[in-house]
């Protein structure tokens, strides 16, 4: 990551001198520098506010709530691991968290949920059908409300910042979908692969087989 940064901002500089631009670069590059510090303090107000109205919910056992709700879905999803399985609980918290927009709050519910899942993989060398199917969960990264993107248009003085909502919902939703479906697509492609290499090297080991 960071050598595509310097690249850019090599291209960048380049590209400015070479069409008698390169006053606008820095003055781009200084400008950018303040807006991004205006930006980060305006993200601890809000992240703080959020962060403790998550708190204040786990706190009331809203969290805990939401999280029984959500397990008979977990369960049906991540069908590979037992029920009584701590991953379960830690996904359905980690969902949650991320249902909010509160991917601070989100990330230590993952890196538990992850932990457990590894406990519960045989295979230690690689990850997981329900790892893979967890981290595609993540990356979809479905929000009801996407508190950090309000928290920059807020900081930036848009007007109307509550209006991407709706459209964040309904691409969330689509990404989130599109990540299950093709996650439990790959896993029985990939299994029906296993099965038949396996196979194929049975025929092969046997006396008389192919070498």
């Amino acid at each position: 990551m960071n050598y595509i940064f310097f690249f850019l901002i090599v291209i960048s500089i380049v590209i400015g001198a070479i069409n008698g631009k390169l006053q606008e670069v820095c003055n781009a590059v200084m400008s950018g520098a303040e807006l991004s510090v205006k930006v980060a303090f305006s993200l601890i107000g809000i992240m703080a506010f959020w962060l403790g109205m998550m708190k204040i919910a786990q706190k009331s056992g809203m969290i805990d709530f939401l999280s029984k709700i959500l397990k008979p879905v977990t369960k049906i999803l991540f069908n590979e691991i037992p029920p009584q399985s701590p991953a379960v609980g830690d996904i359905a918290m980690n969902f949650t968290a991320n249902a909010f927009g509160l991917s601070n709050a989100a990330t230590p519910f993952g890196i538990k949920a992850m932990e457990e899942l590894q406990k519960e993989n045989k295979d230690k060398t690689s990850a997981s059908n329900s790892m893979c199917l967890f981290l595609g969960m993540n990356t979809a990264g479905f929000q009801l409300i996407p508190t950090t993107v309000l928290a920059v248009l807020i900081s930036i003085g848009y007007k109307n910042p509550t209006e991407i909502i709706a459209p964040t919902l309904l691409v969330t939703i689509i990404a989130f979908t599109f990540a299950v479906v093709l996650s439990k697509v790959l896993q029985r492609i990939w299994k029906g692969q296993t099965i038949n290499s396996s196979l194929t090297d049975g025929e092969n080991n046997r006396p008389g087989g192919e070498e």
